[in-house]
């Protein structure tokens, strides 16, 4: 990224202050406090660093691996100058969603089907991805959409608010909501690994307000540093999910490990096993989007390869969410939206309203 014709030598030295910290040597260098991440990132993502220096400074990140409190201050980075989305009075409080940008390769999705059951029965849905990008290049969100019919591509920020508040769903989309953030893109792809900032996606939502926040992890040590991280900003309802590629997608073929966390309350470790209802089986395979798409309108109907699969996330979701007492009512009624086909007809609602919308 080019630096800003507004950048200053004294803003530049001040970065270059800032990469000393984290940049100096396994015996030297040491983790910034929060506002130095906010700093940093916001430093970056306003031109003020040059294309070394955020090069150096986002490896120097990566090796040493961000601390809670910089993922912190990341987060408020994307918090101040991301765009904004919340509720109205009378809307059930959202899940939002925090998965990683870079898609998804192996398995295939579930959470845009598990999102449209779970509007379908009145629980409002917040998802946010970016186009293609490294170092997985995966399939996303956005595709995955259209590949059912539904382009949430050039939405203007109070298209997606309005399509939220009527209908429950809402996907922040980083190359038309957030450009800043996406300038970031091709460092990405030069460096060839994860960022600090790809950490900072899973932590970060932006609706403002109540909520409950879903991030999915791999491995332990992601998910211990992402309570520490949420907790310092103040998130008061959040679950942990090892999810399918590090997504909050449940998987059916082995136990689902994961956590619950309440301001009031210490992280609550959870273990469900898809194969006590009736919902175990193999994790289907990514092919193709053709492949998924007529997979994913059967599992909508009810049928097909992804049908237990989409049963037992929605099912999980809607107990997680409250809108079920237990999980056995949550699985009753996600079968229920099956059978009856409502997230298939969800779908058609809001490719009625996409079209009204234009554009």
């Amino acid at each position: 990224m080019p630096q800003s014709a507004t950048s200053t030598p004294e803003l530049r030295q001040r970065f270059k202050e800032l990469l000393r910290k984290v940049g100096s040597g396994e015996h030297t260098s040491r983790g910034l406090s929060r506002g130095e991440a906010d700093e940093a990132l916001t430093l970056m993502l306003q031109g003020h660093a040059s294309d070394t220096q955020i090069g150096a400074f986002l490896i120097a990140h990566r090796i040493r691996r961000p601390e809670p409190q910089e993922l912190a201050g990341m987060v408020d980075t994307y918090r101040r100058l991301g765009p904004q989305l919340t509720s109205v009075s009378a809307q059930p409080k959202p899940v939002c969603f925090g998965m990683p940008f870079d898609g998804r390769t192996r398995t295939a999705p579930l959470y845009p089907l598990t999102a449209l059951v779970l509007c379908a029965a009145g629980q409002p849905v917040v998802l946010q991805a970016g186009a293609r990008m490294p170092v997985k290049y995966g399939v996303t969100a956005l595709e995955l959409f259209q590949g059912l019919g539904l382009d949430l591509q050039g939405l203007p920020l109070n298209a997606v608010a309005s399509g939220f508040q009527h209908h429950g769903l809402a996907l922040i989309h980083q190359p038309d909501h957030f450009p800043l953030a996406d300038s970031l893109i091709r460092h990405r792809d030069d460096l060839g690994k994860r960022p600090p900032v790809a950490s900072a996606e899973l932590l970060w939502t932006a609706h403002h307000g109540d909520h409950l926040f879903v991030s999915g992890f791999v491995h332990p040590p992601t998910e211990s540093r992402a309570w520490e991280t949420l907790s310092l900003l103040g998130e008061e309802d959040v679950i942990t999910v090892k999810g399918l590629e590090g997504s909050t997608d449940l998987p059916i073929s082995r136990a689902c490990i994961t956590a619950r966390m309440r301001r009031t309350k210490p992280a609550e470790r959870m273990i469900l096993h898809p194969r006590d209802h009736g919902c175990f089986g193999p994790d289907q395979e990514w092919t193709n989007r053709e492949a998924w798409t007529e997979q994913a309108h059967a599992a909508l109907r009810g049928a097909g390869p992804l049908a237990a699969a989409l049963r037992w996330n929605a099912g999980c979701y809607l107990w997680f969410c409250g809108v079920s007492a237990s999980l056995s009512a949550g699985l009753e009624r996600a079968e229920q939206c099956l059978q009856n086909a409502e997230g298939q007809t969800m779908l058609e609602s809001l490719i009625r309203w996409r079209s009204a919308v234009g554009g």
